[in-house]
């Protein structure tokens, strides 16, 4: 087994005037050392469309994640879903990309534009296999990963865009490669890569896309673990043993509170240093202890970093928010969203007194809340997470 895992980030706009995408992204993870994502496209665009494409990726995926052949998941889908009978066209197209073990990737494309492959920054050719399923065309490419691959599966309103405008042929492949490769060397995570390429593409349509358009990337990494401490523990003598684990774990470390810092900086024999300078004026300043990465206040900070994290797993609009400030907030949300994939949460229930003030509207359960609400956001954009709590 490596130390390789996988980033994975999507985005998708709709046809102009339309409130449902056509297209629909499914990540479903039959084990932790298996992935499954499907990119669907249902034919034309609104309801229909949407409902097509959901059940095309819905029904693929769980089929494969129980581990059923290709085969049988291609054929379901034609004796499920309707052609269409105006135009006698495919109801769905689709691509796969299959993670195995974090080792291989096995891709199956029909009818979608074709993956495109990054690898050491450059457009990477891979092999295909031409099938024939149910009379389908089906490519099929088998790829052993490497660290910072980069996969982009798309429908096809991506190389539709511009069509008529900008261009007259539309955004063309190598055109994407060229754009995909230009930002594959500066690091950016799968959602924020996927957010840049849609919104070119939004652009491209001037605003009023003619298709739906969906980017899906995939971005091979190394394992990363990061630890975060939020609050002090109910019980005092609990607070060196909190303290000890939490210390004794690889990766970066994160204290989050004012009563904890103090209670780590003790616990290190080291300063507690406050800086007194608000980068920002709705989150409070952070501090310095020699032997932490960052320290930073509680409940308001952890607060501000959940707004990011529902943002970055939606619109992503915040995104040039926290990606270049330097308050605590935003410093938290690059090291919790770009860099860890392994997250420890060391969570104290010890009742602030500072929090029994009526007037403010902090208690113990919100802090609760707080945990419970990150912990799913990031979940969702795929890290391994675990909460301890003291």
């Amino acid at each position: 087994m490596n130390d390789l895992c996988a980033d994975i980030g999507y985005k998708s706009i709709n046809h102009y005037g339309e409130q449902l995408c056509g297209d629909h992204v499914d990540i479903v993870e039959p084990d932790e050392n298996s992935t499954v994502i499907v990119l669907s496209d249902g034919l034309g665009s609104g309801v229909k469309a949407s409902i097509l494409s959901t059940l095309t990726s819905k029904i693929i995926s769980t089929m494969l994640a129980e581990g059923l052949p290709l085969e049988e998941c291609v054929s379901t889908i034609a004796a499920t879903l309707p052609v269409c009978s105006v135009r006698g066209v495919a109801y769905s197209t689709f691509t796969i990309i299959h993670l195995k073990n974090n080792q291989v990737a096995e891709i199956i494309q029909y009818d979608n534009p074709q993956v495109i492959v990054i690898r050491d920054d450059m457009n990477y050719e891979y092999p295909k296999t031409e099938m024939n399923i149910g009379g389908k065309k089906i490519l099929k490419s088998v790829i052993k990963l490497q660290e910072n691959d980069l996969f982009v599966a798309m429908s096809d309103g991506c190389p539709h865009a511009g069509i008529g405008t900008a261009y007259n042929f539309g955004w063309k492949r190598e055109d994407i490669i060229s754009f995909v490769e230009t930002l594959a060397p500066a690091g950016y995570t799968a959602k924020t890569l996927s957010t840049m390429l849609v919104d070119e593409c939004d652009r491209l349509y001037g605003n009023m896309p003619g298709d739906d358009a969906t980017a899906c990337i995939v971005k091979i990494r190394k394992r990363e673990p990061m630890n975060m401490l939020f609050g002090p523990p109910s019980n005092r003598d609990d607070a060196d043993r909190m303290m000890s684990l939490f210390f004794s774990k690889e990766g970066k470390h994160i204290i989050c509170g004012g009563t904890t810092s103090s209670i780590a900086a003790k616990y290190l024999g080291k300063p507690l240093k406050a800086t007194l300078s608000f980068e920002q004026s709705d989150v409070p300043p952070i501090a310095e202890i020699e032997g932490v990465d960052l320290v930073t206040e509680g409940v308001i900070t952890v607060n501000k970093v959940l707004e990011y994290a529902k943002d970055y797993l939606g619109e992503n609009k915040f995104y040039e928010d926290w990606s270049f400030k330097k308050d605590g907030a935003s410093l938290i949300s690059r090291l919790l969203f770009e860099e860890a994939t392994d997250i420890n949460f060391y969570v104290g229930r010890a009742i602030n007194p500072a929090h029994q003030n009526p007037d403010l509207p902090i208690n113990f359960s919100i802090k609760m809340n707080l945990v419970e609400e990150l912990s799913k956001c990031l979940k969702e954009m795929g890290k391994r997470i675990k909460v301890s709590y003291f």
